[in-house]
This record gives C-alpha cells, structure tokens and sequence, in this order.
C-alpha cells in the first residue's frame, strides 16, 4: 500500500496539533493513515487505500459508516431546521424517554456532551448525594479525562497517572484490581463510611476487554448497598451495544444507582449523559444544588441522530445481527489461536472482540470457544486477563509493531494498541469476517 499522502498530512499536522493528533489512541507507529471518507464496513484512507474496519470510531458507530435513511434524515431535518438554540426541544425528551423505558437503571436522564463529562457529572453527583469524598475505581478501567480516575496505585496509596494533576485528587480515589472481590471488601471494612461510590466499567473496556468473573458485580452491589455508597456503571462503550438496549447490565443482571452513556446514544456524533434513580439525578440543578452545565448539551441533532439510532435497533435486527457475526468472528480467531498462537486469549461478547496476546494460555479442549467468559472449569482460566494488570503484562509491543501492521497491509482496520476495543457493525458481513480470519490466520 501507498500511504504518501497520510504521511504529508502527518507532517503538516505535527506542527499545529499536539503530537500531530486530537486523540492520542488516534497516533500509531510510523504515522496513522489519515481517513478521507467511510464506506459501509470500510474507510477510504488518503491515499485511496480501502480498509476493513473494526474500530467504527471507538463504538459510536453501530451501523458503521452508512446510516439508515431514518437515521439520516432525522439528522438532516434537525440540522437544517437550524443548529442549536440555547433552549429545549423535544426530542431530547424523546431520546430521554426512549432510555428510561430500556435501561434498567435509569429513571431520569441528563444529556451532557461526551462520556469524560458524564463521568465527571456521575462522581461530584454521587459526593453530594453521599456526602462523602472517596469513590473507588478499578485498576485499568478508563473513565475518560477527568482528574479523580486519572491515578495509578492500589488501594494503599494512590498517585495521578498524569502531570497536572494534584496530588489532593488522588487522595480521594481507591483503586483496586478488578475481578478482587477480596480487595474490594477489604475497602470497604476500613473506608466503608467515606466511600461515596464505586465507579466501573462493566466489562474492561480500555485495558484489554476483561470480562467479569462470576459475582463480582454482586459484590459490588452488595458491599454499596451495606455501606450506603452508590454503584455506578460506565456504559460508554457497552451502553446499546452488550446487552442490547438494555445495555451490560442488564445482561449481568446488577442495577447499578447511577449509569454513565456515550457513544451509541448520539447516534455518531459528540454525547453523553448520566442517568439512574429519580432522586439522585434531580439533585442536579436546576432542580437541585449540584452544579452542571453545557451549552451544547441536549443538541438537537445530537438527540436526533441517537434516538434514530435506537429506534431503528429495536425495530429491526441489528443486534441479532452484529452479535452473531461477533460470534463467528471470535470462534473463528479461536480456532486459529489453536493451531498457531495457544498462548493467545481471544475475548469480548456480543458485537466487542479482541485478541490479548497473553503468554501463558495452552491448546487443549475445553477453551472457551468464542471469546472468554472466565469460566473456573475453564482449563486457560488461570492465565486468562482478570485485571488490566493482566493485559499489560502480555505482548503488547509485538500486537502494536508487528501485528497491526500486517493486518493494516491486509487492508483490515484495527485499534492500533493492545487494549482498546474493537466493534462489529450492522454493515459488516459473514464475506468481510471471512476476509478477516484469512488475514489474521496470515498475520499470526
């Protein structure tokens, strides 16, 4: 492949965007190809290199890069109506409405404009509602760009994770491994009165994708339920895509207090939003005291496009679609895995995959067949991911500087790290997946 041009936009963007990207998973070694336009279950790159692509914007995308004609125009008819307006409209009540109806959790809704912001929104709401200061969170779990969850350490001490934090944040967050439930009772016998809440992914959706074990969530929600502290699920990136409409937890069958959203719920465009029991989210204002604001929250096409989105995959078979293709993906990955790479652990669920070059995994029956479920009778269970701690010690300099560059070669699009999660969209096909396993068969 021919990446001339990527690489001239690279260099112009090195000197007026920081470190030549607005995102930094968006970098890649040697320089990232630069997307001229989507096709379907493709992107057209610069220089009219045509990709597979499994990154779907990091989840948003559901129905990968061609909408619905509902889909579009609602969006079309929302944005030449004008653009925004400093006021209400109904559809933000619509899209409001249509989520209080499908996730368990959530009674009342506040639109703000990306899953960093609902996350910041969830934790000052649950200190207020507490009254207390600390929250735990999990070791590897990502709850966007916010200074309480930016930290690094293990529930003895904790530090900021990155320069330009205050250490006086830190002191207020608990981290613990996930999948611990020891730990985390431990937490909670020495700081149960001062924990306001617990905040965690579902399933690690940023470190790998780890999957719970057994009873974890329950714990969770036992321990918060003993203490008076709060469970908060951030459902950015499993919120309408595990689970369905009813997002992960309903597939776990834990309702946390609070719920964070993004992605999938603005249908493509910038979203977020914090949802769960009435009476905690009305505390925010204007009809409580606890501050939050933003200008473009509730936009108009943003809700459009979003409660399209879901209208449309409940109507129609989207997810019986996307998970099934997911299924194929992974148990076809496995059966590679096999023959060529047994220390390797495909895992995710539903429409979510990726392979973690973990060291320790043998062939043998009784894996796992498409994608870990943390089984105990499992006989990989052991060397399995059950921590982000687990996946940083795998390979990841060899799927970064090896394997994704072949399989970019290949024409297939995946995260350019070990750790973020890849989607199967609406547009993919049992063709593409095909193409896709004789490409990682290649690369392995």
């Amino acid at each position: 492949m021919n990446h001339d041009e990527s690489q001239e936009l690279y260099d112009r963007a090195l000197s007026v965007l920081a470190g030549g990207v607005n995102s930094s998973v968006r970098a890649s070694m040697p320089y990232p190809f630069f997307v001229e336009r989507g096709d379907g279950a493709h992107v057209i790159d610069a220089d009219g290199n045509r990709y597979l692509d499994y990154v779907m914007g990091y989840g948003p995308l559901l129905f990968g890069h061609d909408l619905p004609e509902s889909v579009e125009a609602a969006i079309q008819s929302h944005a030449s109506a004008g653009p925004m307006y400093g006021a209400p409209t109904e559809v933000e009540v619509d899209l409001a409405e249509f989520v209080a109806r499908h996730v368990p959790s959530v009674e009342m809704v506040r639109f703000v404009n990306s899953g960093t912001e609902a996350t910041v929104s969830a934790v000052r709401l649950a200190r207020a509602y507490t009254g207390r200061d600390k929250i735990v969170v999990m070791q590897g779990g990502y709850h966007g760009a916010q200074e309480s969850t930016l930290v690094e350490g293990s529930p003895e001490g904790a530090t900021p994770s990155s320069p330009g934090i205050p250490d006086s944040f830190a002191e207020h967050t608990i981290p613990v491994p996930f999948n611990d439930s020891d730990t985390v009772t431990d937490v909670f016998e020495e700081h149960g009165d001062d924990i306001a809440a617990v905040l965690t992914e579902p399933i690690l959706g940023n470190m790998g994708v780890v999957m719970p074990v057994d009873g974890f969530h329950d714990t969770l929600r036992e321990l918060c339920d003993e203490h008076g502290s709060l469970l908060i699920f951030d459902e950015v990136i499993t919120g309408f895509r595990v689970g369905g409409l009813g997002c992960a937890q309903s597939k776990f069958g834990v309702t946390p207090d609070l719920t964070t959203l993004g992605k999938i719920v603005g249908g493509g465009f910038p979203v977020g939003a914090v949802g769960g029991r009435a009476e905690i989210v009305e505390h925010l204002t204007p009809g409580g005291d606890v501050f939050q604001s933003g200008t473009f929250s509730g936009h108009p096409v943003t809700m459009a496009a979003g409660l399209e989105t879901l209208r449309y995959a409940a109507e129609n078979d989207v997810y019986d679609h996307v998970n099934d293709l997911g299924e194929q993906l992974r148990a076809g990955i496995t059966d590679i895995l096999e023959e060529q790479a047994p220390q390797y652990t495909v895992v995710g669920t539903d429409s979510i995959f990726k392979t973690i070059f973990t060291r320790d995994g043998q062939a043998g029956a009784g894996r796992c067949e498409a994608g870990c479920r943390q089984r105990e009778d499992c006989p990989n269970f052991d060397a399995c991911p059950k921590t982000g701690a687990d996946v940083a010690a795998a390979e990841t300099n060899r799927w970064e500087r090896v394997f994704w560059q072949q399989m970019k070669e290949q024409g297939v699009f995946l995260t350019a790290n070990q750790f973020e999660t890849q989607f199967v969209s609406y547009a993919h096909t049992e063709e593409d997946i095909q193409r896709t396993l004789d490409a990682y068969q290649e690369a392995l």
